[in-house]
């Protein structure tokens, strides 16, 4: 190991550089269609287990990317992953990112009802009568309240980016979506993040630089 004299505008460069050179060296080949966002979930990370438990659906980052040309609303469920999108990209398209996390009628409710308010926070992003993008990278509860408003027919997703990371339901909610007819991205297990949820969101806002259709 020695040190790399590498310049500031030139170290992701090199670092998606090591990342291929790591996987190709473990015999690890990515699917081309997805690559570019493994490789950006492991380059926040630097856990290369992304190559092995991210799950798409058929066409996921098309029909993300698609969804985005159309304006559509990413929801986050923590400030965090709001913080870590490109929105200027995103505003480029006429989208927004938004998160209701520490809205004061989204508290309220949650305490009222006795569940959380990543639960009510979906709802609320049911209401806005938008496209929505949903990237959950916190709370396995998000997600369930997502499913069951798709199961009785209240609302149905458009996409959901599925990364929560954690022990308790987080598994099992993941897998809710996994084989759904909701365009999803899901990393299975137990890992996961906010951090992670922000990048599948930058990894295909950034491809889309380079997609010409």
């Amino acid at each position: 190991m020695s040190y790399e004299n590498v310049r500031p505008d030139e170290i992701e460069k090199r670092s998606f550089e090591i990342i291929t050179k790591e996987l190709e060296d473990a015999g690890i080949h990515l699917n081309e269609e997805y690559s570019y966002i493994v490789k950006r979930c492991i380059h926040t990370s630097a856990d290369f287990d992304y190559a092995a438990t991210l799950a798409f659906s058929k066409g996921a980052a098309d029909e993300m990317k698609t969804l985005i040309r159309r304006g559509a609303c990413i929801v986050t469920d923590t400030n965090m992953a709001l913080a870590g999108i490109n929105k200027k990209r995103l505003a480029g398209f006429g989208g927004e990112a938004c998160c209701f996390m520490a809205d004061e009628d989204v508290a309220a409710e949650a305490g009222k009802r006795g569940i959380t308010r990543a639960a009510v926070s979906m709802e609320k992003a049911a209401r806005l009568g938008r496209e929505i993008i949903f990237a959950i990278g916190n709370a396995p509860t998000a997600l369930i309240r997502l499913h069951e408003m798709m199961e009785s027919g209240e609302f149905v997703p458009k996409f959901v980016i599925g990364v929560p990371v954690g022990f308790v339901n987080v598994v099992w909610a993941k897998e809710l979506f996994i084989g759904s007819d909701v365009p999803y991205i899901i990393n299975r297990g137990r890992k996961g993040g906010s951090n992670i949820a922000a990048a599948i969101c930058n990894a295909v806002l950034y491809d889309m630089d380079n997609d010409h259709r």
